[in-house]
């Protein structure tokens, strides 16, 4: 088997806001904002014919994904309770929002696994698939989702 990885945001970050609309007891239910980088591993069981597991010259557009999801933006939980009252600053330009099932490091892992392993096996065919995806908060804090 042959892996290789990838990362993103590891410098600069990708500026996120959000909250934990159902951590009642807990200051997460603020909004607060983290400099995310993201981490893939690859594999697969046969290198392509340059000898590799994936293209990362192919991947443009997991990092494009990535900037438009996460960067600048408030991310928020689809069911939260007060989506609404976000919408309204929204429509006022005071915010981007970015809307998903399910927020927080653990998710955002989940969620960018999905669109990264979609990606991979579709430009090789089904030869490479993503292992995990470690979404960071900051040095000291992370989630791995593997399927």
């Amino acid at each position: 088997m042959y892996y290789s990885t990838k990362r993103y945001g590891h410098n600069l970050g990708l500026s996120a806001c959000f909250r934990q609309p159902h951590a009642d007891h807990s200051h997460c239910r603020f909004l607060h904002g983290y400099s995310l980088s993201f981490k893939f591993i690859f594999s697969a069981s046969e290198l392509d014919e340059r000898n590799w597991v994936v293209d990362f010259g192919g991947l443009k557009p997991l990092k494009k994904w990535l900037e438009e999801t996460f960067d600048h933006k408030v991310v928020l939980d689809k069911n939260d309770p007060h989506l609404d009252d976000f919408k309204l600053l929204e429509d006022k330009g005071l915010a981007e929002l970015t809307i998903m099932d399910g927020v927080g490091v653990e998710k955002f892992a989940e969620h960018a696994f999905n669109f990264a392993d979609n990606l991979v096996r579709e430009m090789t065919g089904g030869r490479c698939w993503v292992v995990s995806c470690e979404c960071a908060e900051h040095s000291a804090n992370s989630a791995i989702y593997e399927r």
